[in-house]
C-alpha cells in the first residue's frame, strides 16, 4: 500500500499545475482560450489526473 502514495502525490501536483496553466490560458474578456490546441491538451491531462485521483479515493473508501 505504501507504493500507492507516490503516484497519487505526483498526480495531485500535476493536476494543480495544469489546472493553473489552463486557467491562465483562458481569456475572460472574449471567453476563449488563447491557444486552443494547448488548452485541449491541458484539459485532457487535467481531467485524466482528477479522474485517477477520484477513482483512487473511492477505492480507498471501500476498503
Amino acid at each position: 500500500m505504501e507504493n500507492n502514495k507516490a503516484p497519487i502525490f505526483t498526480l495531485s501536483i500535476v493536476a494543480i499545475i495544469v489546472g493553473v496553466a489552463l486557467y491562465k490560458q483562458f481569456d475572460f474578456e472574449s471567453l476563449r482560450f488563447k491557444n486552443t490546441a494547448l488548452a485541449i491538451i491541458y484539459l485532457v491531462v487535467f481531467v485524466f489526473s482528477v479522474y485517477v485521483l477520484i477513482k483512487n479515493r473511492k477505492k480507498k473508501a471501500e476498503k
